[in-house]
């Protein structure tokens, strides 16, 4: 457990030590970092520069210029930081100078309007050496304020921006504590990092996956995207104005019903919501619930399922959404376009459960208000039931008493509609009987899977399996 120290405390360290010197560039919200520096005392051996340059052409003469006038971007605050840096190793020798790491601090953000419609956002990032002479490493951050006050945000960015510093020198080489010290001194409902970045030689052996993981795992937002590269994505730049198509599950592993499940699925929805493949998003939904399914996460089995998601080509997402209402709610905040969501007749028997919705001052009715808006709708794939071979779908589908005529609305203004052109053939595969049979190194799994995936688990021994011992180990 690290020890918090308050931005005052953490900015006089940094001060101190004579190593350390760089520049602080912020644009949008004020000085608002680097006074924190300047106040705790011997700043002179630490700043080398701070600068707001507000102005956009004054700006765009140091930067250059933005696509689309857009300065509130990643690509933005990375121009700043590799500028700022390069500045410094242009006009500072390092003759005259051993032994100093150099780095670049930089914001760009917007804080909430004069209306209070838009809460504000921003970039904030380091580059930055752990030792002279070596390359620099680069920490970018995306944050979005809750607070309904110019000032609270001003004062939050400043503490969030010595808390990047500090940990950037101090717990580069634990990544995990260093996002959780993002947040000291720091109100948790005051601020939301929904991305994180980390890159550079200190950081060779970081999956950003991971990091991603640990900003749902400590509620720090409530969602994060990654693409089958591996790559952070910012919510906002995947979701915007975009028709969504989901699928939640464990994938454990991956199986060809999950598959025929999605294709079909997203095929009706294209149809239905009149839109191609570039004007759709699809997303593979895992929740932090499902990952501590069996109590604490564990990072290789969620890697072992994401790894194989990439393979496969799908974006994914990892999600503090227990309720599906709650995710449909996530997407209705960056589109206005259509929704859709594939799932099987177990997960909809779940939707349709009052217990979930306890919490809620109007029930099942304001959940479902959420989850059914906008003409979003539910693709059911069936289920045949292993012991009676019974074909459960949405016209035979069994709900408790008092939701049947709820049920049977949605159903009959084609909220919840039937994947038709599934495959027979993929009914009587189960993902638990897979499971089993890879940890039991049973065989027979392995045509159950996508093409590719049952490799993949024999060679890096996912979810349990270990090759079967010949003969020879035995004589």
């Amino acid at each position: 457990m690290y020890q918090k120290l308050t931005p005052k405390q953490k900015a006089l360290t940094i001060n101190l030590d004579p190593t350390i010197y760089g520049t602080f560039a912020e644009i949008g919200a004020g000085q608002e970092t680097v006074r924190h520096f300047f106040r705790a005392g011997g700043a002179s051996g630490t700043i080398a520069k701070a600068m707001s340059a507000y102005d956009k052409d004054f700006s765009d003469a140091i930067y250059g210029k933005e696509v689309k006038n857009r300065y509130v971007t990643q690509n933005r605050l990375r121009k700043m930081l590799r500028y700022e840096v390069a500045l410094i190793e242009e006009r500072i020798s390092r003759e005259n100078n051993p032994n100093r790491k150099f780095f670049s601090y930089a914001n760009t953000v917007t804080t909430i309007n004069f209306d209070k419609t838009l809460k504000g956002h921003g970039w904030v990032g380091i580059r930055f050496q752990t030792k002279e002479n070596e390359d620099y490493n680069e920490i970018v951050i995306h944050v979005k304020f809750n607070e309904n006050d110019a000032t609270l945000q001003q004062e939050t960015l400043g503490n969030l921006g010595v808390n990047l510093i500090f940990g950037a020198f101090n717990y580069y080489d634990n990544p995990r504590t260093l996002i959780e010290s993002l947040y000291d001194d720091i109100a948790k409902d005051g601020l939301e990092i929904d991305m994180i970045d980390f890159s550079g030689p200190a950081f060779d052996y970081v999956d950003n996956r991971l990091m991603s993981l640990q900003l749902v795992k400590h509620g720090m937002t409530d969602a994060v995207i990654f693409n089958s590269q591996g790559s952070n994505m910012l919510p906002a730049d995947v979701l915007y104005k975009k028709n969504i198509f989901a699928v939640r599950g464990s994938f454990r592993p991956v199986t060809k019903v999950n598959i025929d499940m999605l294709k079909n699925g997203l095929e009706m929805f294209q149809k239905d919501a009149t839109c191609t493949h570039e004007e759709t998003e699809v997303l593979i939904e895992i929740t932090i619930s499902n990952l501590r399914a069996d109590g604490d996460i564990d990072e290789r089995d969620f890697m072992d399922r994401v790894d194989i998601l990439g393979r496969l080509g799908y974006t994914v997402i990892i999600s503090n959404f227990s309720e599906y209402y709650r995710l449909i709610d996530y997407f209705a905040s960056y589109t206005s376009g259509d929704i859709g969501v594939a799932m099987g007749v177990n997960n909809l028997l779940m939707v349709f459960d009052e217990k979930y919705y306890k919490d809620l001052s109007g029930g099942i009715l304001e959940a479902f208000g959420k989850f059914f808006r906008n003409g979003m709708r539910v693709y059911l794939y069936p289920y045949k039931d292993p012991e009676t071979h019974e074909l459960l779908d949405s016209a035979n589908l069994k709900v408790e008493e008092n939701l049947k005529e709820l049920y049977k609305y949605f159903k009959h203004n084609n909220r919840i509609v039937d994947i038709t052109n599934h495959n027979p053939e993929f009914l009587e595969i189960y993902s638990r009987e897979i499971l089993r049979k890879i940890s039991c190194c049973i065989k027979g799994w392995e045509n159950q899977v996508p093409e590719g995936v049952a490799e993949m688990i024999k060679e890096r021994g996912m979810f349990g399996y270990k090759e079967e011992l010949s003969f020879k180990q035995f004589s």
